[in-house]
């Protein structure tokens, strides 16, 4: 996700500017890398997974069904950046509804070879790792048949998918702060759940159950943060860095409607999703109880999001980087090595993530409105960089 990012940023500023040949080059250099990008996931997760569970403190009684689903999902995981990375494409023109919708064609998919596979067929895990590799194929061929389909300069030829180093350069200068970025978050909470699997199994379990439910809001916020370093990309390979701005501020206000109006929601409501999820009642009890302790927490988040989003889209991704590594992960770490075993229960746990949100998103809105290349007003637009970018 943190590479593919990357190619929406760069893809982005150059439809913005109205480059076609470059655009050509980006979406083709763009497709090439996630090809072998996913061929190197694939080999590195399926050789991993034993020792990521392993370090995870993954009880024993899970250990084996874990393993299992990890190795069949990483056999996946070239569909899985082609689709993102041809979303992040289509994304960056402007086309958010097509990736939408190939997402709940996929996500349909899911469910209907989940309740095959598991349910009628008896294959367990491993048919649900099947059903999700099946589902994201799936959206691999139709985000691939549309961008094959256009005429528009972002058109996707098979027999022109090779890398170009200089535009790699670009995207990778942009994708690998992002990836890390995305990275950190997962160490951070990979330290968390192991953390959390000290509880006992009925905590790991309403831990899981309550990230099924807060799902929904993650993706909702996502999808903003996306549009926004769409928004801002477009606009600052345009030039126009008056609407860069305003398309901040209107993303953060937006953020805030859809974040109280999705945790009222999830608040009042959500304990009815958790019952679909578990039937076992201390299970739900912990659930409901991290639910409503989470979701009141949420909007602390959205400058994170936003402003994150906006840095990447003018070319900003190191600082967003630094801020989260420090913030997030560095403060969860710490919380879960030396306040953990002092609040050792499940809202212990849970309670790193309403503190690191908090203290990141004041680190953001420093650097964002007093220290970023967007708070001096003598920044270079996009296309005057372009100037003295040669043609391929």
């Amino acid at each position: 996700m943190g590479l593919s990012s990357g190619a929406t940023v760069v893809i982005s500023q150059y439809y913005g500017a109205r480059k076609a040949d470059k655009v050509h080059w980006a979406v083709h250099t763009s497709i090439a890398f996630s090809v072998m990008g996913g061929i190197i996931m694939m080999i590195l997760g399926i050789l991993g997974s034993y020792w990521a569970l392993e370090a995870m403190k993954t009880p024993e009684d899970v250990m084996q069904p874990s393993m299992i689903y990890l190795r069949i999902y990483f056999i996946g995981t070239i569909p899985n950046l082609i689709y993102n990375m041809g979303a992040g494409i289509l994304r960056a023109v402007g086309d958010s509804k097509r990736p939408l919708y190939f997402l709940i064609a996929s996500c349909f998919v899911n469910i209907v070879l989940d309740v095959l596979l598991v349910a009628v067929l008896k294959i367990g895990v491993a048919g649900a790792a099947i059903a999700t590799i099946a589902s994201q194929l799936l959206s691999a061929v139709l985000v691939v048949w549309t961008l094959m389909k256009t005429e528009d300069t972002y058109k996707l030829e098979w027999k022109k998918v090779r890398i170009d180093q200089r535009m790699l350069r670009r995207i990778v200068r942009i994708g690998i702060p992002a990836g890390m970025q995305s990275i950190m978050y997962n160490i951070s909470n990979i330290i968390i759940q192991a953390g959390v699997n000290t509880l006992g199994t009925d905590n790991v379990t309403a831990w899981a159950t309550y990230g099924k439910v807060d799902g929904l809001f993650w993706m909702m916020i996502n999808a903003l943060g996306i549009a926004a370093t769409t928004f801002v990309g477009q606009n600052y390979g345009a030039g126009r860095i008056d609407r860069v701005r305003k398309g901040a501020g209107a993303c953060m206000v937006v953020g805030a409607v859809m974040t109280t109006m999705a945790g009222a929601a999830l608040y009042h409501w959500g304990h009815y999703l958790v019952l679909m999820f578990t039937t076992d009642p201390q299970v739900q009890e912990i659930s409901i109880r991290l639910l409503h302790f989470m979701v009141p927490t949420f909007i602390t988040y959205i400058a994170i999001e936003i402003l994150s989003g906006t840095l990447r889209g003018v070319g900003d991704a190191w600082m967003p980087l630094i801020i989260t590594g420090v913030g997030i992960c560095g403060v969860r770490v710490l919380w879960i090595m030396f306040a953990l075993p002092h609040f050792h229960n499940i809202i212990g746990a849970a309670f790193c993530y309403p503190l690191t949100w908090s203290l990141t998103s004041v680190c953001f809105i420093i650097y964002y409105y007093f220290f970023s290349s967007l708070a001096r007003w003598k920044i270079k637009p996009f296309w005057k960089k372009l100037e003295r970018y040669k043609p391929f």
